[in-house]
């Protein structure tokens, strides 16, 4: 039987013997105007160490991640609160520890070829982002009740182990208690707030937890509303945009950056174009 640090170090040494090619001008200490989502949502399955290393092989130079706790406090990257949509489990992720959440299949929903794809621990994760060179936006993502305890946690662990070779992360979250508890551990000018639609008080919402940067859903963003952020002297950022067409409007309304499950298609489109994001 393995104990959940065994597993810890089990998924570390997976990614240290991970083969890569020599990167070419695939780093840059700036957030990119495009960034793949939950990986590369689209072309392997999401928050795992297969689509960060796919990103890699579209030449993707950020990444976006959710993280969450198992039970025993262990940061993981996983999106929702209960296990059945993208593994062979069932029930809650807070009701699982490490051990049991590790032996799960968490690829075969996806495709045959990823069966036994498992859940990542955070460490894991960056341990993949520092051998691929990739910059991470790492969505804080709770389960009910644990807004500070997930703040404070990551935190303590993006303290200790973010790799030094990389761009500092975006920490992002729909959570202000999960942003607050982050930045009371490990301080950054990088934190966003997440929003659907952006709020009527977005800027009081901002000023009350002193970030900068806005991320929103794509549908819900007019262009009135993006001009008066951006105005302002604020980042934003928009989620998901898979249509290369709406990540042109976007970026020519001046919002910073879009976070997409097929990135590879939008940056082709931008180079054809001649598009990058504002400075």
């Amino acid at each position: 039987m393995f104990s959940g640090n065994n597993l810890i170090k089990r998924d570390q040494a997976i990614v240290i013997t991970m083969k890569k090619e020599p990167l070419s001008n695939h780093h840059n200490n700036q957030p990119p105007s495009v960034i793949g989502h939950r990986g590369v949502a689209g072309y392997a399955p999401e928050n795992t160490i297969a689509s960060i290393k796919k990103a890699y092989e579209l030449k993707i130079r950020w990444v976006e991640l959710d993280v969450k706790l198992s039970r025993d406090g262990i940061p993981i990257l996983f999106h929702d609160n209960r296990l059945e949509r993208t593994t062979n489990g069932c029930g809650k992720i807070a009701h699982q520890d490490l051990l049991n959440l590790q032996h799960l299949d968490a690829g075969s929903w996806f495709k045959p070829e990823y069966k036994h794809t498992t859940i990542p621990t955070l460490r894991c994760a960056l341990s993949a982002l520092k051998f691929y060179e990739i910059g991470a936006n790492l969505e804080l993502k709770p389960s009910p009740g644990e807004e500070s305890k997930t703040g404070t946690i990551v935190g303590k662990v993006i303290k200790k182990a973010w790799p030094s070779e990389l761009p500092p992360p975006i920490i992002s979250s729909f959570s202000s208690l999960a942003l607050q508890a982050y930045a009371a551990e490990a301080p950054s000018a990088q934190n966003a707030l997440l929003n659907l639609a952006v709020p009527r008080n977005w800027r009081e919402q901002l000023d009350r937890l002193n970030i900068m940067t806005l991320h929103c859903q794509s549908q819900r963003l007019r262009q009135n509303r993006a001009k008066d952020i951006l105005n302002s002297g604020y980042t934003l950022r928009c989620f998901t945009v898979n249509r290369a067409d709406r990540a042109v409007q976007l970026l020519n309304w001046g919002v910073h950056g879009i976070i997409s499950d097929y990135p590879d298609r939008i940056t082709k489109r931008l180079s054809k174009n001649n598009i990058d994001a504002p400075s």
